[in-house]
């Protein structure tokens, strides 16, 4: 076989028409092509250690003419092909296509499967398909590189699984089993490990980065009970030696891993676990979690394994308040702000990075260059964040990605000298989630909105995801900003998009240091509360039905366009005496309410104006997690 399946020293494992894998070899024993029941004898079965959840079947025919059926085209263009036993029998013993999603949908239910079919006697004249399952699913789609091109010919396995683990089923499988595990391992360190919330996330993010340090990922089985924590935190030391960034900023990092590395209960060997509970948790980190990251360097793994702990916690009801900014809102606002690889992005209220994140990846989007690639790691990031142990998440996870902790600041983001340096920087994006639900007026959240419009360049664009009370309550914040910058456009985002905590919110748009009315122009107002996720009881908000990336461009280009829709968006000249949301001003499509929406309406608004009225927040968080302190 061709692309190096056999060569030694791979840990690729090719079998023929069998599989010493014991669940693939039980799942053969019923795969008959004949239909009667008996065992199935695929041509190939490609399998690799490192990539566990995948598995590789290969079909093959000598004439083209037995390359696949009309059936299959039917099948990916989503049409009704009723067959009988005896046709079903016919056609996947005679293709080759046929016959490799035959098997392959006999695999699917514990595995993310590569179907390929080949067929011709000779390199120049085969024809090669492929195909992929993804494990639980019921139907097969061409299995296409990321760039969305076919594949039609054979490849290296790394190829195969770089192609497939971007496809949008495996990525949404893959994150809930990481989130899964997520749950698991909130439970593992709080019941062995007794450690605190704050701690939990310090434990990921510290291990993910000692895990990079190749001495310390071969041999941290091997250390006596007791040694491994310092151990683990000199290898978190040496990757911090190594990472570009000034000593000063080396040592804020590394000192909230102290307290880690001297807990007491992770060194203790226990009957169950006799090497102690860090062991465990850096033998399941490496095997969970590091490829991922390897993969989906566009992900905040740590931001994400954050909010699962949070959001799992029992006992701090102030830390259930901290949620992070969903991932697709900072992708989203990325891409408002018309990111590119020249950009200079800033977020004030940093948390774990998850704006820095995208912004990174809408820099980084089909930049080649070398020297643009640097420029955007080195001078492209810029992040403040005040608390420590959150700027030490923040610090290792752009570490974990490669690029942006030059720029990290840790402290106040009012601190004169971290804004003359943040200045200095000369950002022309600004995305911000600041912390919600500040009593002090000193700290309303639109203090950092003027604060981060404050810090960049003239006709910047800042972009900010506050309470819905920020656009329709009075606040002298408002006129001070539209003094010296222009509202450009609010959004009214999805009521549940902080789910399980219940703020509704808006994303803000502005054009910094070009004062409201001398733009003279109408804010643009959206109606955005259907963004596609579900509401699901263990999961969260997911896409179930991959909705997202279209109504995601919809948006933009309704945006960027400025375009008018009755129910949708609305255009409208804006004071800061005036309410600054859609529903204010869009015409409405009186056609497509029930009684219950106007009963739903007027008792949500009375709800408001009562808790309005007494100064109370009971919905809102104690803070945001993009924006954890100011």
């Amino acid at each position: 076989m061709r692309a190096g399946f056999y060569k030694t020293g791979t840990r690729i494992r090719v079998e023929e028409q069998a599989s010493s894998i014991a669940s693939v070899a039980r799942m053969l024993k019923t795969a008959s092509k004949s239909g009667r029941g008996g065992g199935g004898s695929p041509e190939f079965i490609i399998s690799n250690s490192d990539n566990p959840d995948f598995l590789m079947v290969v079909e093959c025919k000598a004439a083209l003419s037995d390359h696949a059926s009309t059936w299959v085209s039917a099948m990916l263009d989503g049409k009704d092909f009723p067959e009988d036993e005896t046709t079903y029998s016919k056609r996947v013993q005679r293709y080759a296509v046929d016959g490799a999603l035959h098997y392959a949908n006999k695999m699917v239910k514990e595995f993310n499967v590569v179907a390929v079919a080949v067929s011709g006697e000779t390199d120049e004249t085969a024809k090669v398909e492929t195909f992929l399952y993804s494990k639980g699913g019921s139907k097969a789609k061409r299995l296409q590189t990321k760039a969305g091109r076919e594949i039609s010919e054979v490849l290296p396995w790394d190829d195969y699984i770089k192609h497939a683990t971007f496809d949008p089923a495996i990525q949404r499988l893959r994150n809930d089993e990481l989130m899964s595990f997520a749950r698991e391992l909130h439970d593992f360190m709080r019941d062995h490990a007794k450690l605190t919330e704050s701690e939990k996330p310090l434990l990921v993010s510290g291990t993910l980065l000692a895990l990079r340090d190749n001495g310390f990922s071969a041999a941290f089985d091997k250390y006596e009970v007791g040694d491994l924590q310092d151990a683990w935190l000199e290898a978190i030391q040496r990757e911090l030696a190594k990472a570009n960034i000034p000593q000063a900023k080396k040592k804020l990092m590394a000192e909230p891993y102290r307290g880690i590395a001297s807990h007491p209960e992770l060194g203790k060997a226990t009957k169950t676990y006799p090497r102690g509970p860090l062991s465990e948790l850096i033998t399941q980190l490496k095997t969970k979690v590091q490829p991922f990251i390897s993969i989906y360097d566009d992900f905040d793994v740590v931001g994400q394994f954050y909010g699962e702990f949070l959001r799992y916690t029992g006992g701090d009801k102030k830390a259930l308040g901290i949620v992070l900014t969903p991932r697709h809102v900072t992708e989203l606002f990325a891409i408002l702000a018309n990111v590119s690889k020249n950009s200079t992005c800033l977020d004030i209220c940093a948390g774990t990075g998850g704006f820095l994140i995208s912004a990174m990846v809408q820099m980084l989007r089909g930049v080649s260059k070398v020297s643009e690639i640097d420029r955007v790691k080195a001078h492209g990031l810029i992040g403040v964040e005040q608390q420590p142990a959150m700027y030490a998440l923040g610090a290792s996870n752009m570490i974990l990605r490669g690029d942006g902790k030059a720029n990290l600041y840790q402290g106040s983001c009012f601190d004169p000298k971290i804004v003359a340096d943040v200045k200095g920087h000369k950002a022309d994006v600004g995305l911000l989630n600041p912390p919600f639900s500040q009593k002090d007026a000193v700290l309303h959240e639109l203090v950092f909105v003027k604060q981060m419009l404050d810090c960049l360049v003239k006709k910047g664009t800042g972009i900010a995801i506050v309470p819905m009370s920020c656009a329709i309550s009075p606040h002298p914040m408002r006129a001070a900003i539209l003094k010296e910058h222009t509202l450009e456009a609010v959004m009214s985002m999805p009521d549940e998009l902080f789910y399980p905590v219940g703020t509704v919110t808006c994303a803000m748009i502005f054009t910094a240091h070009i004062p409201h009315a001398v733009s003279a122009r109408k804010s643009w107002f959206g109606f955005w509360k259907k963004d596609g996720y579900i509401k699901t009881k263990h999961r969260g908000r997911v896409d179930l039905y991959d909705t997202w990336s279209t109504i995601r461009d919809s948006w933009v280009e309704m945006y960027r366009n400025r375009e008018v829709h009755p129910g949708v968006s609305v255009t409208q000249h804006v004071t800061a005496d005036d309410e600054w949301c859609a529903e204010a001003y869009m015409e409405t499509d009186y056609s497509k309410i029930t009684q219950a929406d106007f009963e739903r309406t007027v008792r949500n608004y009375a709800v408001f104006r009562l808790l309005d009225s007494q100064n109370l927040d009971l919905a809102q968080p104690e803070e945001s997690v993009d924006g954890a302190s100011q």
